[in-house]
């Protein structure tokens, strides 16, 4: 009689980032989703260890989104030996495409950037991975549609439905064949009926475990007309004194969802028309992806009415590719909306509009989604009178607003309703959420639907077997 198969949480457990999942029977392992860790500087070091395994022997990845705390982590697995298949959506590998390349051209970019001001510990200072390693991960994606079964190793097959967080995102089914068929569902990440692009999340299967995440597992989001009611007030009151609104905003998804939002306060007359500057590459190269999702009629998203340019509804949007483009922006004389990466303001261009609007007390600083912690959107969020970037600390005057209902995150609540229909399962594993909030979700699927709903440790491991 061979070994039970196993779940081991090699990430994202008592932490929101790093989701690495290992699913493992006699015969094969297979991975489900491989990224990075973010946020605290412990956290971070995780990405410089060998993996828990070796990489060569794990037989596929499946990956259920293209955020890079989900998928960041696949051009070191593929440089240290794997070379199996990562299975995804089509619309996860086209965007994983634009992830991997900007990740790894920030790393390259980052240790040159030390050696330089020859501050690293390391000497040299490398990068994590290189574009190289990015584009042999790359070569290893194989796209499958939503609703397909998919032989992934020996043994274990894998079907991905859609998750309405991001374009193509997903949440992954892997069952585990035998004499006792395993099905263990994986949530990925967990969209919200109301976002403003994609068709909900789809209801979930039966499974005998569930991994679900636990990001916003111990809140409620806001409702969207409150949200859009503090937005209008925050961007009039800014414009009105003089002074500008800086929006530090995840390119993948988010980006989307505030120019959305922008133009329908615009339409609606709810704030004035000012000039909305898009300062990132990477979320205007997703902008291209989303807008020919919704031209093509592609089925993750919803239709929008009307022929106009929904991401332009107010033709005030500035795509800036450039530095120098970016830079431009230093010499602004009149209000403005800057949209720029990263969301949590951990790096990026979004910094420098930062360092230029907190000390001024007639700017805006929007917050419109989770900030992890240990990043500047943390401590800006936390009420910080000063933070620290690019070498110098910035007196924070400028106010600091947090919407959190322009996260693509189903809150607890959204969560339960979405869980509530599925038969109860052996096991729920609560991961992707800091301590508290996992636990509270664990607690509420436990009281209102009667789970047996356990919070895992990093790098604890599972028997996934029928118990006695």
């Amino acid at each position: 009689m061979g070994r039970p198969p196993i779940l081991s949480f090699l990430g994202a457990a008592g932490t929101v980032t790093g989701s690495r999942f290992l699913v493992e029977t006699d015969g094969a392992r297979v991975l489900v989703d491989c990224g990075l860790f973010q946020g605290l500087r412990e956290l971070r070091q995780r990405n410089w260890g060998p993996f828990p395994v070796d990489p060569a022997s794990i037989d596929a990845v499946v990956l259920t989104h293209a955020h890079v705390d989900h998928c960041g982590y696949l051009p070191a697995l593929a440089r240290d030996g794997f070379s199996g298949p990562v299975v995804c959506t089509p619309a996860t590998a086209e965007l994983a495409s634009i992830v991997l390349r900007d990740a790894a051209h920030l790393q390259e970019e980052e240790a040159g950037y030390a050696n330089a001001r020859g501050f690293s510990k390391h000497q040299p200072a490398l990068p994590l991975y290189t574009r190289d390693d990015a584009e042999h991960a790359l070569d290893l994606f194989r796209p499958v549609p939503f609703g397909t079964t998919t032989d992934v190793a020996p043994g274990i097959r894998a079907e991905l439905q859609p998750a309405g967080h991001i374009i193509g995102s997903a949440c992954a089914l892997v069952t585990v064949d035998g004499a006792a068929p395993r099905r263990i569902f994986f949530s990925g990440d967990v969209g919200r009926p109301s976002h403003p692009i994609l068709v909900p999340p789809a209801t979930p299967p039966a499974a005998d475990v569930v991994v679900v995440e636990s990001t916003y597992g111990d809140r409620t989001h806001e409702p969207e007309d409150v949200a859009l009611d503090r937005m209008a007030a925050a961007i009039e009151r800014s414009a009105r004194q003089g002074g500008s609104v800086v929006i530090p905003s995840f390119a993948v998804d988010r980006t989307e969802v505030l120019l959305v939002a922008l133009g329908k306060l615009v339409r609606e007359g709810r704030i004035p028309r000012l000039p909305v500057y898009a300062d990132s590459p990477m979320a205007l190269a997703v902008l291209d992806v989303y807008r020919r999702a919704l031209a093509e009629h592609d089925p993750d998203v919803r239709p929008l009415a009307g022929d106009d340019d929904p991401f332009d509804a107010a033709g005030e949007l500035h795509e800036l590719h450039t530095p120098e483009e970016s830079r431009s922006l230093n010499d602004l004389g009149f209000p403005s909306i800057i949209v720029s990466a990263s969301g949590m303001a951990t790096g990026g261009r979004v910094l420098h509009h930062l360092a230029r609007c907190l000390p001024d007390p007639r700017s805006t600083v929007i917050l419109p989604g989770y900030q992890a912690d240990g990043t500047r959107g943390r401590q800006l969020a936390d009420g910080a009178h000063t933070v620290k970037m690019l070498g110098r600390y910035v007196p924070v005057r400028a106010r600091v607003v947090e919407l959190g209902a322009f996260s693509v995150h189903a809150d607890a609540a959204e969560l339960e309703a979405w869980l509530r229909p599925v038969p109860a399962p052996e096991t729920a594993y609560v991961v992707h959420g800091e301590p508290r909030a996992s636990q509270a979700l664990a607690g509420r699927l436990g009281d209102a639907l009667g789970w047996n709903a356990v919070v895992p440790t990093q790098g604890e491991r599972v028997r996934v077997d029928r118990g006695a």
